[in-house]
């Protein structure tokens, strides 16, 4: 069941026509991270966008009570996951961020990071966008390879309909 929602929400943001409205690519997005939050059990889901040094949080969900960015929210991308995600720094799937090795050394965040998935967004071109990220605020069940694989799937999937909503 839940395979198949995550199939039947993905394949219908995909099959927006290429004149969909940049209010109606937005409204897909947000379909896609909210699935993402709720198939993977996580508190918040994000897409960001990093750009002239800081990470910009362009849609965010969260589990109701767990509202701790919003979109719009920003801040230096050096003093984000996001970034050492992208440049390598942290893998893309943590079951527990406490845990690793240098847990020390990551950015200070005002609320507790339990796990967290995170993979880039890469646009047609190449070049990335930012990241699409899920966390929850205490270590959760135990992630497999398969929940990131469905992320990578939701990111390449939002890439393309950024892509779709530039070329407007």
């Amino acid at each position: 069941m839940v395979a198949e929602l995550f199939e039947e929400v993905l394949g219908r943001a995909a099959a927006l026509p290429a004149d969909a409205s940049a209010e109606r690519i937005d409204r897909a997005v947000h379909e896609v991270v909210r699935l993402m939050r709720e198939h993977l059990e996580m508190d918040v889901a994000f897409v960001s966008h990093l750009h002239g040094g800081r990470r910009y949080f362009v849609t965010v969900d969260t589990r109701a009570g767990a509202e701790v960015i919003a979109a719009g929210d920003s801040a230096p991308a050096e003093e984000s996951f996001c970034q050492r995600v992208i440049d390598g720094r942290l893998p893309q799937s943590i079951q527990d961020v406490r845990l690793l090795p240098g847990a020390a050394e990551l950015p200070a965040t005002p609320f507790g990071i339990g796990s967290h998935l995170s993979t880039p967004v890469v646009l047609g071109d190449g070049s990335i966008y930012g990241t699409m990220c899920c966390f929850t605020f205490a270590a959760a069940r135990p992630l497999v390879e398969r929940d990131l694989k469905r992320l990578r799937m939701a990111a390449d999937l939002t890439a393309r309909l950024i892509d779709q909503r530039h070329r407007d």
